[in-house]
């Protein structure tokens, strides 16, 4: 699953770096252009802040933040055993270090630059790239994994009983166990 990852992360984040490169080539800051009419629009800003420019002098704060996640990324790349996961955590860590990209490479200078952002969705408060479509879709993902119970080798895990699984442990899933046969319960 390594190679899913890591190939998944490297296409994001070509991906992202490519686009912002474009916008950067064709567009002036603050410059609008209509894609499908009012509905889809490239309309490019510097974002200095997280999404819809929050927190915009705290730079340094979303630089570490996402350190931190391609850290926490790379540390769990040995455990994935599921194509789900593997997808979801490279589209993180692909989206995630392109945005980082942006903040150590771009202006106003490392560690503090300004990310690309450039699509606008009629509707939608705020201006993205394409690192922000995968990381929300990634963490949707995540969450939808979770909630399914989906662990990282793929595996759905289920509710079972508590005295199921203890008897199973001590050899016959059939019988569930005796409450007066629990260790500590002697009378």
């Amino acid at each position: 699953m390594l190679g899913l990852v890591l190939g998944t992360a490297v296409a994001v984040w070509v991906a992202d770096l490519l686009s912002k490169e474009w916008v950067l080539a064709s567009m002036t800051e603050g410059e609008q252009r209509p894609v499908l009419g009012e509905l889809l629009q490239w309309h490019f800003v510097r974002n200095p802040g997280a999404a819809f420019s929050f927190a915009a002098g705290s730079t340094w704060i979303f630089t570490i933040l996402a350190a931190a996640v391609v850290v926490f990324i790379v540390t769990q790349l040995r455990r994935i055993r599921s194509p789900l996961w593997a997808v979801a955590f490279g589209g993180l860590l692909g989206g995630t270090t392109g945005n980082l990209t942006d903040r150590l490479t771009r202006e106003p200078g490392f560690f503090v630059g300004h990310v690309i952002d450039f699509i606008q969705v009629w509707g939608f408060p705020a201006i993205f790239n394409i690192a922000d479509i995968f990381i929300v879709s990634s963490m949707i993902g995540v969450v939808l994994l979770v909630l399914m119970n989906v662990g990282l080798d793929g595996v759905r895990r289920t509710d079972e009983p508590k005295r199921e699984r203890a008897a199973e442990v001590d050899g016959d899933a059939t019988q569930p166990l005796d409450p007066r046969d629990r260790p500590g319960d002697r009378r």
